[in-house]
């Protein structure tokens, strides 16, 4: 297990660019299991749940070649499926919660789909009812194996259907759809999730030569086609790392600018760090936070307490609030967290909470923060990251803190940050690596 050991206290300065997005990444590299032609995917982050998905693949026979540090080229004309019986998937399977993206695809293509029950954060209850419900309604049969804890499809052919999800699933939308562009006929689907991921994967699949109308909308029509054929997708920056950067700015009274952000693909982010009272100002593509000596929590326009919580895009994403959450401890003012999605990710405020913080746990959804306004630092102390958006969280608050902070279980962070460690010390930060 390895830690970061980190000297709070010190404002960092200068320009960082944001990885490929995460989420886009783990949907992405799934799409070329649908197609036996070249595919090319640039802007791939090298975090850890995409290395193992990127073993999985080859491991399924995809001949996998690395143009560049970002940039690769993916083909699935020889593809195992025997591979999914190996003991080597199910422990790679189960490690990560990406691997459940390949059940569409490989259903869509061969007919048939397997893969052990998916791991990922320990953040509450993540059911992937919506992807197995899609997949029936499509045609499929669905049955859990309790005896290997694994998932299994098969269907002699997809035809069309008309769907409502149970919910506006991200990956449950893109599983479906994977699923739905082979299929026979026209499927559509109504409360679908539209997230910039979901858009970036509905437009590489058309520029294979798929027939899907509505992007960007919650109902999605896809008309079935025979085959698809290859393409080059770039993959956005990563607005989950783009906001953590702007909170670790602003905690941390540092100067960043954030490069290449792909603004208009940020939705309302810029604007829920706005009513932190963060100046969060556009420069081209790129993002300029100054120094915040202070920054105060707006209210509601009678006066009432300011509430930041999760929604389906167009809605602020789920895996900000954790950055929120913690930036607001050293606001002027008090802030409602409310994370509707997920019942244990604000556990680790006992975490900030030992370090200074002013919060208080309502309940396992929400979490009351009165803002510090600098007049306490929060202090070092020795912690656990028990997941990736809690960690790079706990990283934030241990930067501004005053003292030496050790986070333990970082494993968790570079889930989802690649060399955050090194990139946060070119601006300044004191990180160390301990292995």
């Amino acid at each position: 297990m390895s830690s970061f050991r980190i000297e709070g206290g010190t404002p960092l300065k200068g320009e960082i660019t944001p990885q490929g997005a995460k989420n886009e990444a783990l949907q992405i590299l799934c799409v070329c299991l649908l197609t036996d032609k070249l595919v090319t995917v640039k802007n791939i982050p090298l975090i850890n749940d995409v290395i193992s998905l990127i073993s999985i693949i080859e491991g399924l026979g995809v001949k996998v070649k690395k143009l560049s540090d970002s940039d690769y080229t993916f083909q699935a004309n020889n593809v195992n499926l025997d591979y999914l019986n190996s003991d080597e998937f199910k422990q790679k399977g189960s490690r990560i919660r990406g691997s459940v993206m390949i059940l569409g695809p490989l259903l869509a293509r061969f007919g048939k789909a397997f893969v052990p029950k998916p791991g990922g954060d320990k953040i509450g209850r993540r059911r992937i009812d919506t992807h197995l419900d899609g997949f029936k309604k499509l045609g499929a049969d669905f049955r859990y194996n309790t005896d290997k804890n694994a998932y299994e499809l098969s269907a002699n052919k997809l035809k069309g259907a008309y769907m409502l999800l149970d919910e506006a699933s991200v990956t449950g939308t893109a599983n479906i759809v994977m699923a739905a562009v082979l299929a026979e006929g026209t499927t559509t689907i109504y409360n679908a999730a539209c997230e910039p991921y979901v858009q970036q994967l509905c437009k590489m699949l058309n520029s294979m030569g798929a027939k899907i109308t509505g992007v960007g909308s919650n109902l999605l029509n896809i008309q079935g086609i025979d085959e698809l054929i290859g393409c080059t997708h770039t993959i956005l920056p990563d607005m989950i790392e783009i906001g953590s950067f702007i909170g670790l700015a602003a905690m941390t009274k540092s100067e960043i600018t954030i490069k290449n952000v792909n603004y208009n693909e940020l939705g309302i982010i810029p604007d829920a760090f706005r009513r932190l009272g963060i100046r969060v100002e556009k420069k081209g593509d790129d993002i300029y936070i100054g120094v915040h000596e202070h920054y105060s929590i707006e209210t509601f326009i009678d006066g009432s307490i300011m509430t930041i919580s999760d929604a389906p895009w167009p809605g602020l994403t789920p895996d900000l609030l954790s950055v929120f959450l913690v930036v607001a401890a050293q606001a002027n003012g008090s802030v409602l967290i409310h994370q509707k999605m997920f019942e244990s990710r604000l556990f680790f405020v006992d975490k900030l909470i030992d370090m200074g913080a002013q919060i208080i746990l309502c309940d396992p959804h929400r979490a009351t923060v009165i803002g510090l306004d600098r007049k306490h630092c929060l202090r070092g102390i020795t912690m656990t990251s028990p997941d990736i958006r809690a960690g790079v969280a706990l990283l934030i608050a241990a930067l501004s803190a005053d003292g030496t902070s050790t986070i333990h279980n970082i494993e968790q962070i570079d889930r989802g940050y690649q060399n955050i460690d090194k990139r946060l010390n070119q601006l300044g930060a004191k990180i160390e690596r301990i292995d």
